[in-house]
């Protein structure tokens, strides 16, 4: 996980302690239809390209970004995929560093750029009929918004809420 100035600040006071973040993931698909992943060089699970949205950044912007640095592709936002949380979200990496994320998920389509890996956040990038989504090492957040990518039917996602006061 590379870290921006502002995460590494952050980090350099609070240590491991978990962080509640917002980030931006991008569903970028080729022509027959097959999603776009990124193998994690750090763990070797596949996920979506995104990270988070740095301060005073628009959440479009960043999964732009983000889909550049990682993958080399200029992207053009299509649609808003959809609003993502929950246990799934909340992930420790190897160097301890313990963070929730709210993920903002964006439907997109290539206009430019070199479909290339950038070797540091990602060992390699692959895309994915739906079948094989079930049987490759997903993160488990990629799991969720992959799989409500390819079941959504056009409308964007977010959880139902469950949450209700207290009746005493």
């Amino acid at each position: 996980m590379a870290l921006s100035p502002y995460l590494a600040a952050v980090r350099s006071k609070v240590g491991h302690d978990l962080l509640t973040l917002t980030a931006a993931s991008i569903l970028v698909y080729d022509e027959e239809g097959r999603l776009l992943l990124a193998e994690d060089a750090e763990t070797g699970l596949w996920t979506l390209p995104g990270g988070a949205i740095d301060p005073e950044e628009a959440p479009a912007d960043a999964a732009v970004r983000e889909c550049y640095e990682e993958t080399g592709l200029l992207v053009q936002i299509e649609a808003l995929m959809g609003v993502f949380g929950g246990p799934e979200f909340l992930v420790t990496y190897p160097n301890m560093d313990a963070a929730y994320y709210t993920v903002i998920a964006f439907q997109a389509r290539a206009i430019g750029g070199s479909h290339r890996a950038d070797g540091v956040e990602v060992a390699r990038l692959q895309y994915f009929h739906r079948s094989e989504c079930d049987h490759i090492a997903l993160s488990p957040s990629s799991r969720v918004v992959v799989q409500r990518a390819f079941s959504q039917g056009g409308h964007s996602y977010f959880a139902k809420p469950t949450w209700l006061p207290d009746q005493a």
